[in-house]
């Protein structure tokens, strides 16, 4: 299974995190903080090109006022989305101290922005409306003292889970009957390109995104292939996890003598012979 990882860039990034798209991103920010910001100024983007460690861009960051707001876009359930952020964040204030000549080695306090964290699900796994996803839920040790803590508010934008904000954002709200068509097409028995293209057309006859759509249509079609994708690669990943531990599990079962060859050979679909093979390499 695979799929262009070099393909960094996401449909939800082009639409939210572009200074072409700033009214997209200011009817967003209005929409989660019922504020009513008009003027695309008040925005910079502050995106990171290409975080250490997750070898990924960020999806979406801004500078708000005195608020430092980040965006993620998931379409898998990720619970260390609060660490992920943690480490986002750290680069983004470094930034921000290296722009604004800030010392941070005096006895002054110094002000920086106000961090806000939010994770926009769209996967096809059931959750909550609303979640906060916090860093102490990872901890080793546990503690109930939350003097350290790092938390993440994740919304649901799958049907019916947070149509309010959708109505607040138009632009959200656009991209996620986008998104529902291509499932609603897959789910019907069309092949993912098949799907996209089914959605593209349906999308440009309702007015859904229509000029970006007309403008931008292979590329979008890159981007949601790569995604779409890579979705069923994490999960493929998490079956193959599954199939390698009951390997495994019977490899050691047949050194204890707990469980016959031919037995452990037909429950991994496998014949003695490679069953042997596995069993021989697994000696020490």
């Amino acid at each position: 299974m695979q799929f262009n990882k070099e393909y960094k860039d996401r449909l939800f990034r082009h639409l939210f995190g572009r200074e072409e798209k700033k009214e997209n991103i200011i009817s967003l920010y209005n929409a989660i903080n019922n504020t009513t910001y008009t003027d695309p100024s008040d925005f910079e983007i502050t995106t990171l090109q290409d975080a250490i460690y997750i070898k990924m861009k960020n999806d979406v960051s801004l500078l708000v006022d005195s608020n430092l707001v980040l965006w993620e876009q998931q379409s898998s359930y990720n619970p260390n989305m609060p660490l992920r952020g943690l480490m986002y964040f750290g680069e983004l204030y470094n930034g921000y101290i290296s722009r604004k000549h800030i010392n941070i080695y005096g006895e002054t306090l110094v002000n920086i922005p106000t961090p806000q964290y939010i994770v926009f699900y769209n996967g096809t796994k059931e959750q909550e409306s609303v979640r906060k996803l916090r860093l102490s839920d990872a901890f080793a040790c546990k503690t109930d003292s939350r003097d350290f803590e790092w938390t993440a508010i994740m919304y649901n934008l799958n049907r019916g889970k947070n149509d309010e904000l959708l109505q607040k954002c138009k632009p959200l709200a656009d991209y996620m009957k986008f998104i529902n068509y291509i499932r609603d097409y897959q789910n019907a028995g069309y092949s993912i390109e098949e799907a996209i293209d089914l959605a593209v057309q349906r999308c440009i006859e309702e007015d859904i995104l229509k000029e970006y759509l007309l403008k931008h249509r292979a590329e979008v079609k890159a981007m949601v292939i790569t995604e779409f994708n890579e979705e069923v690669f994490r999960n493929g990943i998490k079956e193959e996890g599954r199939a390698e531990g009951k390997i495994e599990e019977l490899i050691s079962l047949v050194k204890d003598k707990l469980l016959e060859l031919d037995v452990a050979a037909q429950r991994c679909n496998m014949s003695v012979e490679d069953f042997s093979k596995l069993l021989k390499s697994n000696n020490p």
